[in-house]
């Protein structure tokens, strides 16, 4: 199974950045999508990969769509502290 999260609007964006922050805290992903190899070895609950893709290089990228008309919102988590766990095309905003 697969979660495809989509956060729209400025309520939407700025929850589903606290529920993303939520998500990496639970299963042990750091705020850049790398998983420490310590906790990699032996997980045999792969359940994040419903919430998560991982790229060929190991990191988790949020099956997540951001979009709000207004970029400010959608700045916010551009550069916050999960800056490098979203691609930047998952991040919609107006005025680009």
């Amino acid at each position: 199974r697969e979660v495809v999260s989509l956060h729209v609007g400025q309520a939407g964006v700025q929850i589903g950045n606290a529920c993303w922050e939520l998500y990496c805290l639970e299963h042990g992903i750091q705020p850049d999508g790398i998983m420490p190899a310590d906790q990699s070895l032996g997980i045999e609950d792969a359940s994040y990969n419903t919430f998560f893709s991982e790229t060929n290089s190991g990191k988790h990228v949020p099956r997540a769509i951001f979009i709000d008309l207004e970029p400010t919102v959608i700045d916010e988590v551009r550069t916050g502290t999960y800056k490098n766990l979203f691609h930047p095309e998952q991040l919609i905003s107006g005025k680009e």
